[in-house]
């Protein structure tokens, strides 16, 4: 009888096969754990394919080297922002109001440890490893830039601000939100701020900004 409850309790049929988005977003996972952790030089494919739980030949196939899985790593982080920027829901309300989230979500993207660690990476090694930097400015800072200067051209074209170049306009204005806090958190000076304190920031950018272009 033991024997027979035992059979009955055992699962049938083959276990589930992980698709190959579901294995690379565990790979993904596991490689910001391994970079955040050990640097990048310090980290290697087979590290990545330990923490993952897949074999170093599955990784390969999925991500053909390591230079592939950093990038892919600053993409995951900076493609949850791009949505934000994306959304046309902004276009409903106030231009201010539509700023300010968008620098909320730009400030909790840029601010956050996660982000500091790959940006300390990226400074720490970059000289050794050329290739994360223009990953990281490619992935991070060109694309972040251009998402919010898109949508700076798309107010204009509204009718709401008055800017003569859209994308240096993006440039500044992320500076403006990002650049004194990130540079004291990376240094250590002070911890990441908080929720509250990046909301306060963005509206103070937003204020001021759109003090010198509003129509």
């Amino acid at each position: 009888m033991f024997q027979n409850d035992e059979a009955v309790r055992r699962p049938r049929g083959r276990p589930r096969i992980r698709s190959d988005d579901e294995t690379r977003r565990v790979v993904i996972d596991a490689a910001t754990r391994e970079f955040a952790a050990n640097g990048y030089a310090g980290t290697s494919i087979g590290s990545v394919a330990l923490g993952a739980g897949v074999s170093t030949k599955t990784l390969y196939r999925l991500i053909p080297a390591k230079t592939d899985l950093f990038g892919l790593v600053v993409t995951d982080r900076i493609g949850r922002f791009m949505i934000t920027v994306d959304d046309r829901a902004h276009d409903a309300v106030d231009v201010a109001e539509a700023l300010e989230r968008i620098l909320v979500a730009y400030g909790t993207l840029t601010l956050a440890e996660e982000t500091i660690a790959i940006n300390r990476l990226v400074m720490g090694e970059c000289d050794r490893f050329p290739e994360i930097a223009a990953a990281f400015h490619e992935q991070a800072i060109v694309r972040t830039t251009a998402a919010i200067a898109t949508w700076l051209t798309r107010q204009c074209e509204r009718g709401r601000i008055r800017l003569a170049d859209p994308l240096t306009a993006a440039g500044m204005l992320r500076g403006m939100m990002i650049m004194d806090p990130q540079r004291a958190v990376t240094l250590g000076q002070r911890a990441a701020p908080t929720a509250s304190e990046i909301a306060e920031r963005a509206k103070t950018c937003a204020v001021l900004f759109l003090s010198g272009c509003r129509l």
